[in-house]
């Protein structure tokens, strides 16, 4: 994958979540996630929070370095460790309920995202895609590969903030394209569109599928399986 799409889709998705919270009530902040125990209004905040965490990881590399082989890469950063533990959750959880506690309303929460977003951005078009960062989780990656985490943050959770919103989902191709290759790291576009064709999903139900956000049947879990599909540890 080229470091540039997923710079695209970084900026395709964040500007389609934020085209949606533009148009939020206050109340429908209010509803439960799929995520408990966030709102809606929580799980935008854990979004505006993790969009933001380009410039920390640039700033956290410094200027120690180490094998290259000890370098994450994207799929590598979703692991079963203790970034999933009942204290990094607690912390996870408590940090984004604080945050949208204190936006408060759907017009804040917007201009915190697209502030994020923003901010990151521009360290995406301007620092070089092969520099080292170092994740809040002591992962050392290079940014095109955290670049790649960020667009699953935005996308996956996405998908969860429609799901609360009881709205179709509105994943865009660029991100769908990003998560594709990562999650179905050998096939081809035709393949993965034969994946689809078998299982009767569109991109956006293709990746809710592979992400744990929509049920699968033996069958489903089998042609998965068969493909060769990437499972990711996902909050």
């Amino acid at each position: 994958m080229a470091p540039h799409q997923a710079v695209e889709a970084f900026r395709a998705e964040a500007a389609a979540l934020s085209h949606v919270v533009a148009g939020l009530s206050d109340g429908e902040l209010g509803r439960p996630s799929p995520c408990p125990p966030w709102t809606v209004a929580d799980l935008l905040c854990h979004i505006i929070i993790a969009a933001g965490r380009i410039g920390q990881a640039i700033d956290a590399a410094g200027t120690a370095g180490g094998p290259a082989a000890d370098l994450v890469t994207a799929a590598g950063y979703y692991k079963p460790d203790l970034r999933f533990s009942a204290a990094a959750n607690a912390d996870r959880i408590d940090i984004a309920g604080a945050l949208a506690a204190r936006l408060g309303t759907a017009a804040a929460i917007g201009a915190g995202l697209t502030a994020a977003a923003r901010g990151s951005l521009e360290l995406l078009e301007t620092v070089p895609p092969d520099q080292e960062v170092r994740t809040r989780h002591g992962d050392r990656m290079l940014l095109s590969q955290f670049a790649v985490t960020r667009v699953v943050e935005l996308a996956v959770h996405g998908l969860d903030v429609a799901l609360g919103l009881h709205r179709s989902p509105w994943l865009t191709d660029q991100a769908a394209r990003v998560l594709e290759g990562l999650l179905l790291p050998a096939l081809s576009q035709h393949d993965i569109q034969g994946l689809r064709d078998q299982l009767g999903v569109d991109r956006a139900g293709l990746i809710a599928a592979l992400t744990g956000r929509a049920p699968l049947s033996a069958a489903d879990e089998v042609t998965l399986t068969r493909y060769g599909a990437t499972r990711l540890a996902l909050g």
